[in-house]
């Protein structure tokens, strides 16, 4: 029996090319735009995805302004209260959005995506991240950004703490017995008490749980410790890979973790980042694309470039290949990604620049249905992901096309729904609540590396 395919629509202002804003279909205003946004959550849950995904970082990246007031992608609604919007408008899609453990507070974050889960009729679902953007210290009073290794095991705790508060109250607790006037049984009140390396937080959590129990988990991140938090944390991963045997490889090795950490693998779900450009016919999707790529602006593209590799490349001949780069100090997977495939493909800066400015460092495919969807289900039926997080390029016109080109030729294959199995979002994508305890964490001094384990 071949595997329902998961499927996420990633919004990214006005699109995922650098240059949609640029083109007669973008909506230039779309980072600010509601009414634009509904209508993408809308589309979107036409369409029977999982869930809406709403990446997010805390300030713009640092940058050269010029670059950057060439790029659609410096100023947006924040993502939150736009969930809370979008749960009005829609009735299953899966609503998830992303916040930082570095710059947050458990019991702040808890509180906030609890409340979401109920208003959404449980279709919430947290985005850990631990902030790969050095630019955000600055918006909080620091020089410094934190090192790599400290943001993932207080990104591991943060994560423990803010399931513990989602487990303040069990499904029993609320006995509302007018006549004996108790409201709450005391005895099935879960307090915390969780003292820690980075946080001290007694509880309880002042909001009730949620028809799906609690806010699915995800998390994005390719790095050794990235692969850890996932296989330790996360019931969805969005990944980078843009090759076959690259995500097979990342498939196999978060799965295998999961095991020491006292997990089921089908608890998680793996779901890389898919840029998709389709039409009728082959050649229209490629004039399509191409012609995007003609709006690329040189110095935004390479800024970006210098952005994600963590480097200044504008001392570079944009013709020459990538250069040796030294070691970048936050330690990010998806620059890697993009060295090896560019030593792997004999491309010049500006070749790089120009294929991470169409994907932004994920996969992308260029075709008619059928060729999209033998990319799509090679990789599902071969082990490389559970299903994709798609990027349109262009909102909303490649949406549509994904939705009515795509879509059917997914479920003629028997590959994807034809309608929705439940309204929660864990229920649609076929999780089950994950166990919690306050055992399941120790302090690292505390405990042998191989017996550390947060559900």
């Amino acid at each position: 029996m071949k595997s329902k395919m998961k499927l996420g629509m990633f919004y990214w202002h006005c699109g995922h090319h650098i240059a949609a804003w640029r083109h007669p279909d973008g909506v230039a205003d779309s980072g600010s735009n509601l009414q634009h946004i509904v209508e993408l959550a809308k589309l979107s849950e036409e369409g029977l995805f999982d869930m809406f995904f709403m990446a997010d970082s805390l300030t713009f990246w640092r940058a050269d302004l010029d670059a950057m007031s060439r790029d659609s992608h410096c100023a947006w609604i924040e993502p939150f209260t736009l969930m809370a919007t979008l749960a009005q408008h829609t009735t299953h899609l899966g609503l998830v959005c992303t916040a930082t453990s570095t710059y947050d507070r458990p019991y702040l974050l808890a509180r906030r995506f609890a409340a979401l889960d109920i208003v959404s009729g449980g279709r919430s679902g947290w985005n850990l991240v631990t902030s790969g953007n050095p630019a955000e210290a600055r918006g909080f009073g620091r020089y410094e950004h934190m090192e790599k290794a400290a943001r993932y095991r207080r990104g591991r705790e943060f994560a423990h703490v803010v399931r513990g508060l989602w487990n303040s109250w069990s499904d029993e607790v609320f006995v509302r017995d007018k006549e004996s006037g108790q409201f709450f049984d005391k005895e099935k009140l879960n307090i915390l008490e969780h003292h820690g390396e980075f946080f001290d937080v007694r509880g309880p959590l002042n909001v009730p749980h949620s028809p799906q129990g609690e806010p699915v988990l995800v998390q994005a991140g390719a790095s050794e410790d990235g692969r850890q938090l996932a296989a330790e944390t996360a019931e969805v991963v969005f990944g980078a890979q843009q090759t076959l045997e690259g995500a097979q490889e990342f498939y196999a090795d978060v799965k295998g973790r999961m095991a020491t950490a006292g997990r089921d693998p089908d608890s998680l779900k793996i779901m890389p980042g898919l840029t998709v450009m389709v039409a009728e016919s082959h050649d229209e999707a490629v004039d399509r694309f191409e012609e995007l790529q003609d709006l690329i602006d040189p110095a935004a593209g390479l800024q970006l470039l210098s952005q994600r590799m963590g480097h200044d490349m504008s001392a570079y001949d944009i013709n020459d290949p990538m250069p040796e780069l030294p070691p970048d100090p936050r330690g990010g997977s998806r620059r890697d990604l993009v060295v090896a495939q560019a030593r792997q493909n004999n491309m010049t800066i500006r070749d790089v620049y120009r294929e991470f400015a169409s994907s932004r460092g994920h996969g992308l495919i260029i075709g008619n249905p059928g060729e999209v969807a033998d990319m799509m289900e090679e990789w599902v039926t071969g082990k490389a992901c559970d299903g994709f997080n798609v990027m349109p390029p262009i909102f909303p016109s490649d949406l549509r096309s994904f939705i009515r080109l795509v879509v059917p030729e997914l479920q003629r294959r028997g590959l994807y729904r034809t309608e929705y199995e439940g309204t929660t979002l864990r229920g649609n994508l076929g999780l089950t609540r994950p166990p919690w305890s306050p055992d399941d964490y120790r302090k690292p001094e505390e405990a042998e590396p191989a017996a550390v384990r947060v559900l």
